[in-house]
């Protein structure tokens, strides 16, 4: 019985523990005492797992994107989906297939549903109400997509702070894309657009290359063109055009993805 009174060597995790995530990065070392290994999380990111009802949301917009497109991929489930998103750039100029992925976002509205939003809903507390009224509709309805979101507060240019704001901690669309101008033309500018123009929500995307992650800020006007620095990124390192054109080419220009 004295043996229960000795504290174990080495500490073994329950396995009812979470299971970690394939993103969490982990770490070993060496203790001073005669001891063991620690394991050290570096992210407590928890990766969304989409259910039934995210299973039917994407189905439904990829119809809507194959009907604009007029093409389908073979491969199922969001990897046909991201076919369907690149294939949307193919035959197009940045412009049209912009213009084409509004087209899609409006298709999956009623038309009266909008206009009455932008009309009735829009217009109240400055519009404070539609914008933190779309923030918390689309971190719950769109994790399907990008993964990971939370509610969080942006600052507005006149100093006031609204809780209109969508953080999403690594955008699946953009990691499964590995494309700058994917993520720009078929996302980011329709995006703005659509809140902008058919629902009266001004709204600036900020996608962040290096890490994946976005922040939307809903009540917040995009900039001019020339100003947004989204729109001047080099290529992803892990796009394979990029790689085939590293390949292709001694030199590379970098200072631009050609496809935003």
């Amino acid at each position: 019985m004295a043996l229960l009174n000795h504290r174990p060597l080495l500490s073994i995790p329950s396995f009812h523990s979470p299971r970690l995530k394939p993103s969490a990065r982990v770490s070993c070392f060496a203790a001073r005492s005669n001891s063991v290994e620690a394991v050290e999380l570096k992210s407590s990111r928890k990766e969304y797992v989409p259910g039934v009802v995210d299973d039917i949301f994407m189905n439904v917009f990829r119809r809507k994107m194959v009907e604009e497109i007029g093409w389908d991929s073979e491969k199922p489930g969001y990897d046909g989906l991201i076919d369907a998103a690149h294939r949307l750039m193919v035959g197009r100029s940045n412009s049209e297939a912009t213009k084409a992925s509004v087209r899609i976002l409006r298709s999956l509205f009623p038309p009266l549903l909008l206009d009455l939003y932008k009309m009735l809903i829009s217009p109240v507390a400055g519009g404070k109400v539609a914008a933190e009224m779309v923030a918390r509709v689309t971190a719950i309805s769109c994790q399907w997509l990008m993964g990971t979101c939370t509610v969080n507060s942006v600052d507005l240019p006149n100093g006031s702070s609204w809780s209109s704001g969508v953080f999403v901690e690594k955008c699946k669309y953009l990691e499964e894309s590995k494309c700058v101008g994917v993520c720009i033309n078929t996302c980011k500018l329709p995006t703005q657009t659509f809140f902008n123009e058919y629902m009266g929500v001004p709204l600036v995307m900020e996608p962040n290359f290096s890490d994946y992650s976005c922040q939307f800020k809903f009540g917040v006007s995009p900039p001019q063109p020339e100003d947004d620095s989204a729109l001047k990124e080099p290529c992803l390192h892990i796009c394979p055009t990029a790689n085939r054109r590293k390949e292709l080419t001694a030199v590379m220009d970098v200072s631009k993805c050609p496809k935003a």
